[in-house]
This record gives structure tokens, C-alpha cells and sequence, in this order.
């Protein structure tokens, strides 16, 4: 994927405020919000990577089973939860309200997706947004602990993946310029990422790196360390 142009930044720069029909929930006495973007779980279209070698069903399955555990680790967490569906909002799937607002994701590559939703959660009068994927068995409650506790004395957090990618990103205020010109996917975009956040000056903090799940392999290698922790708990 290439890089992508900047009209789309002086528009996120002008755009103080979402229209009020754009946020489903408003910051209440908890200000930190945790975003969670997710593809829908449809057959042939999640994890196709994955699907090369397992197949499409065992595919689904997989992505299923990653759902749940990141939807039981947010769950453990205090703070506002709002699922960023891929498509469509599903209203009878299992991340059931309140303890789940349902958005969907704005149009664009996965930079503007993620500037969008974060934007909006920050315009919403939360002080603290964190965003998640979905593809991890690895994410801890810990791991989003930390990520909400440096952020109330760093502008930036990052969860690095080990592929060189990130599966976390939080922050106080929206930094569209974070999501300009990146190669996503790829093993550059953790460091292309630090390095925009230090040309503006931004104060940073990195959590452990984990694993993202995009391959059969990933998958085989993410079930052995969760029975790992199971066995050790």
C-alpha cells in the first residue's frame, strides 16, 4: 500500500468538532476511552492470509476465537468501550451495549480510519483514547493499563508488534500527521511512526512488544503461549 496524499489532513485540521450524530457516546465521568476496530467476521473475507493454508472456515474460527479475547481483556478494563466495525454494524453480535458502544469505521486507508475514529472519541470529550485491534491472543489487561496510565504524562503511547508494526496507539490529542505517508503492513511503520511523533516534538512512551496474529503459523505459535499463561495462572 502506498502512501497517501494530504487533503484529507487540512480537512481533519479544520474539522473541530464531529457532528453530534457521529458520536454515540458522550465522555462522562470517565474520560478515558478504548477504541476496538474490528473487521466483521464474515466467511472468505477475515484472515485471508490465514485461509491460504487452514482454509476459510478455520480461518473464521480463529478470528473468532482473537475476538473474544480481546473482547474479555476490554471488558476488564474501566473506561468507555466502542467497537469500530469494518463494514457494517452488527447489532446482535457479542459485544453487547452499554458495556460496548457500535461505530463504524470512516472511509480510507487504515491511517484515516484510525485518525477518524480516534478524533471522534477525543471530540466526544474523553481525555485519554486508546485504540486496539482485533487479530491478538497475546493483548493483556496490563498492556492497556499501562497504556491509559502513561498517557497522563505522555502525549503518545505505541504497542509495538514484533513485525515492526504497532497493534496499539493512544493519545490525549489528535495528531493526523502520525497517519500521513505510511506503508501499512509493513516492518517500517513502528519506526516511521516515532520518528513523525519526534519530528513534532511529541513526548512518547512504547509498551512490551507482542505478537499480531497473520499467519497460520502466528496463530499455532499465539495458542501454545496463551496455554503457556493458562497453565501458569
Amino acid at each position: 500500500m502506498c502512501g497517501i496524499g494530504t487533503d484529507w489532513l487540512e480537512n481533519a485540521r479544520a474539522a473541530q468538532q464531529p457532528e453530534a450524530s457521529l458520536v454515540a457516546a458522550q465522555a462522562g465521568d470517565n474520560k478515558h476511552a478504548l477504541i476496538i476496530f474490528v473487521k466483521n467476521p464474515q466467511l472468505g473475507r477475515v484472515k485471508t492470509r490465514m485461509a491460504k493454508t487452514m482454509g476459510d472456515e478455520a480461518a473464521l474460527d480463529a478470528y473468532l476465537q482473537m475476538l473474544a479475547h480481546v473482547r474479555a481483556v476490554a471488558a476488564s478494563i474501566d473506561c468507555h468501550r466502542a467497537v469500530y466495525y469494518s463494514d457494517f454494524i452488527d447489532e446482535s453480535d457479542a459485544w453487547e451495549g452499554p458495556a460496548f458502544s457500535k461505530h463504524l469505521q470512516s472511509k480510507g486507508d487504515l491511517g484515516e480510519k484510525m485518525h477518524g475514529a480516534m478524533a471522534e472519541m477525543l471530540a466526544a470529550g474523553f481525555e485519554r483514547v486508546v485504540l486496539v485491534g482485533s487479530d491478538l491472543l497475546d493483548l493483556q489487561v496490563q498492556h492497556l493499563s499501562l497504556a491509559f496510565r502513561a498517557l497522563g504524562f505522555q502525549d503518545l503511547v505505541l504497542g509495538p508488534t514484533h513485525d515492526g508494526g504497532y497493534c496499539l496507539i493512544g493519545m490525549t490529542a489528535p495528531h493526523p500527521e502520525l497517519f500521513l505517508n505510511k506503508t501499512w503492513s509493513t516492518d517500517t511503520v513502528l519506526a516511521d511512526t516515532v520518528a513523525d511523533a519526534k519530528r513534532l516534538g511529541l513526548s512518547m512512551h512504547l509498551l512490551p512488544a507482542i505478537h499480531d496474529i497473520d499467519e497460520e503459523n502466528d496463530w499455532l505459535e499465539a495458542l501454545n503461549r496463551q496455554q503457556l499463561r493458562h497453565d501458569r495462572a
